[in-house]
């Protein structure tokens, strides 16, 4: 539940671009980076489908502007992982008549699973692949949508090739993000300080890797410039749901069972003290959790 709307920034960021050409052919696909495929393997998926948030309507509202084709739309959602996103954007108002087929692509077996226990209709179906190798057909899709994923990519250039040889021209790629907003109150900030420190190296979204992608020569020869946007909000938390979302971080979920107890610990902690929190529902033990959503879109030259 989306309690406020408090910012909406949106921002052209220009970046060198190529007059090279590319030709758009698949290439072989990259391995899945092993905290991933591990701490988002078989047994973990059930609990990051309970505990990771959905996305604002506001947000999924600002995606449905994005393509410029005519409804139907082909639409591929890469790294759909448990269909959070897909429920999401199949459920919503102002996409009920604008999808035509939704063609979800996924790694993890695990997660495949869940999506397909979760997303039942019958204008989407799940595939395994990757960021590099999707399997749909060159030019099939008015949209690509990559949520809460693209920081695992392996290789920029790749993908980027991979999106424009699949893209129909005009077409555009929509990356969306959630993250707990660290400066939306202290025990935010503590919560992701005592979490974050078990990273171990991984590319995760708040390091910015990612953005090596737009000065790729793949990049910038296939694509324009690409248009950020940022919404920040709270949602509704809990003990349980503020623990069960730090378990679903896949850094976390890896750990042997002594160090992660060690980290649920220190949650407990922080949660007690609760600096700067503001109550929902004190009886009941609810409170505002900050978060922010952030969409990056990439349109096809």
């Amino acid at each position: 539940m989306i309690t406020s709307l408090v910012s909406l920034r949106v921002q052209q960021l220009v970046f060198a671009s190529s007059t090279s050409s590319l030709k758009l052919t698949r290439t072989m696909t990259t391995k899945v980076h092993v905290i991933a495929e591990t701490g988002f393997g078989t047994g973990t998926n059930e609990l990051y489908d309970r505990a990771r948030p959905s996305y604002p309507t506001e947000c999924l509202s600002y995606i449905h502007q994005v393509s410029k084709s005519t409804a139907p739309l082909n639409i591929v959602e890469i790294g759909a992982g448990t269909g959070i996103f897909s429920r999401a954007l199949l459920a919503h108002s102002e996409w009920a008549t604008s999808i035509g087929t939704l063609r979800a692509v996924e790694p993890s077996d695990g997660m495949c699973d869940v999506w397909r226990k979760t997303v039942d209709d019958s204008r989407s179906s799940i595939v395994k692949g990757t960021f590099d190798d999707t399997g749909v057909e060159d030019g099939w899709a008015d949209l690509i949508i990559i949520a809460q994923a693209f920081h695992w990519c392996p290789d920029y250039g790749k993908a980027s090739a991979e999106f424009g040889r699949i893209l129909k021209k005009g077409g555009a790629v929509v990356f969306i993000w959630n993250l707990e907003d660290r400066d939306g109150a202290g025990w935010v900030a503590q919560l992701r300080d005592c979490i974050e420190a078990h990273e171990k190296g991984t590319p995760q979204f708040r390091l910015g890797l990612w953005r090596k992608t737009f000065s790729t020569p793949e990049y910038t020869s296939l694509f324009h410039p690409q248009e950020e946007a940022e919404w920040a909000y709270h949602l509704i938390a809990s003990e349980q749901i503020v623990t069960d979302r730090a378990q679903s971080k896949s850094y976390i979920a890896v750990l042997p069972p002594d160090e992660k107890a060690k980290v649920l610990e220190n949650v407990k902690d922080i949660l007690e003290r609760g600096d700067g929190r503001v109550w929902i529902n004190k009886e009941e033990g609810t409170y505002q959790y900050p978060y922010k959503t952030y969409i990056v879109v990439s349109r096809k030259k």
